[in-house]
């Protein structure tokens, strides 16, 4: 009938209908780039780690301890203006590590281990100087606006290897500075949004929400998934061009085929001993990080795009952020060195950390000053992060802070530059991957960000 009505241009209608419903926004995409890495993994270590404490060696901050220095403030009501505030040396010492001979404190022996495969980059800063701003911009690219998350335009941009499993996972995000909004969609179509595993600082037991349904057995889930689907379908017929609506539908296809691998995917007992234990996993203290890594390698093995671990919990002053107690980084660097180099060594030896890109840092760093007796405040304007596989060069450090540490001053990477460096080794151009709303382009960069090419093989 649709064929002979209307000249046949309803037939077109529905063709055009049914390639909709057929399209796939998560299958593979080709990247218009050379494409040295095909995922990521972010190990997200909230609240600010102390780059003068553990990888940006200063010798004039220790020779300088106790004494007052001229300090221009970052913080509202001390913006701009010069202080007198006293240094502090690192509370840990340092040595040199590898052939590369990177200097890291005694906070990473495991870390230290495999310096000559990590890119150091001690030049970052960025924007914010709170942890909800900053770490709003260094997952989103803003400090207080909705915008799509790091992930979300990597799924947009290259979709998934595997179509039984989601682009983007972050495991264990915690609830506040941000919260959703840091692995959120915002405008970008819902089916990129990233999927969530595990409570923050936990991930025991870790299971995507609601993939099990104990109250029907398979051929029942089948029968009802079925229904719902052609009920779905129907209502598509009738508003061709809703993408809301088609969303929901693949939304509800992926879920289905999750349903399928997902379980598998999050069990980790057929893990050998062995490998457990580089990760720490049983060990009481990397117990718990160790895990949420080998569930990383696990997804970037089976074709997840983007893995965001994070290092964080509950309480509304994250992990890393000592303001008045420094010694405490001492707990959380044991808690994360032996998980992170774990997972170095083990993507190593089994060929992956070739074509997956390892990044490692926080929303910022801390001053080279003391804030009461042997605390440090937040420096969003020099600290340090650092990168593996994917095509990075190893065994290098690039850029620098001042000679106490205070302020990035050579090779300065702004996060807007790390995001356009990371999305061109996915094969991205981060001027090119834009999404239209409300009138404009936007893309992770907004106006700004360049490649740094000269951290690449």
């Amino acid at each position: 009938m649709l064929k002979s009505a209307a000249c046949g241009f309803g037939s077109l209608a529905l063709a055009g209908m049914q390639g909709a419903l057929a399209y796939n926004p998560l299958a593979p995409k080709t990247a218009l780039l050379p494409q040295r890495a095909k995922r990521v993994i972010f190990l997200f270590m909230a609240g600010g780690p102390s780059h003068v404490d553990t990888f940006d060696y200063k010798p004039e901050l220790i020779a300088k301890d106790g004494k007052d220095f001229d300090f221009v403030g970052v913080r509202t009501g001390t913006f701009g203006k010069a202080s007198k505030r006293r240094l502090m040396k690192p509370l840990w010492d340092f040595k040199q590590y590898g052939e590369c001979g990177q200097h890291v404190s005694s906070l990473f022996p495991h870390i230290a281990g495999q310096v000559d495969d990590i890119a150091f980059i001690h030049s970052m800063h960025t924007e914010g100087v709170a942890h909800g701003p900053s770490t709003l911009f260094l997952h989103t690219g803003a400090t207080n606006l909705v915008r799509p998350s790091m992930g979300s335009w990597i799924s947009y941009g290259l979709g998934t290897e595997n179509q039984n499993l989601p682009a983007f996972v972050t495991i264990s995000p915690a609830a506040s500075k941000g919260g959703p909004r840091n692995y959120g969609n915002a405008f970008l179509p819902s089916i990129h949004q990233g999927t969530a595993i595990g409570r923050a600082g936990s991930v025991s037991g870790a299971k995507i929400k609601n993939v099990d349904n104990a109250m029907l057995n398979a051929a029942q889930r089948r029968q009802r998934f079925d229904f719902l689907q052609g009920l779905n379908s129907t209502q598509a017929s009738g508003a061709p061009a809703d993408d809301r609506l088609d969303a929901t539908i693949k939304t509800y296809e992926l879920a289905w085929r999750m349903q399928m691998e997902a379980p598998e995917l999050t069990d980790l007992s057929s893990e050998t001993e062995a490998t457990k234990k580089i990760y720490g996993i049983g060990e009481g203290k990397t117990d718990d990080f160790g895990k949420q890594c080998l569930l990383a390698r696990r997804m970037v093995e089976r074709g997840v795009r983007y893995v965001n671990v994070n290092y964080s919990d509950e309480s509304n002053n994250p992990r890393w952020d000592q303001h008045g107690n420094m010694p405490k980084h001492a707990e959380h660097a044991k808690a994360t060195d032996k998980p992170v180099a774990g997972l170095l060594r083990d993507l190593k030896a089994r060929g992956l950390l070739e074509d997956t890109l390892v990044w490692w840092g926080g929303e910022f760093g801390r001053t080279p000053f003391a804030q009461g007796k042997d605390g440090r405040d937040h420096n969003p304007r020099g600290f340090t992060v650092f990168l593996a596989g994917g095509g990075i060069k190893s065994g290098i450090s690039y850029g620098a802070t001042d000679e106490i540490g205070g302020v990035a001053v050579e090779n300065r990477i702004h996060m807007h530059d790390l995001h356009a460096t990371i999305l061109h080794a996915l094969g991205l151009n981060h001027e090119k991957l834009t999404y239209r709303y409300a009138g404009r382009d936007f893309r992770l960069t907004d106006v700004a960000g360049r490649v740094v090419h000269d951290l690449f093989v």
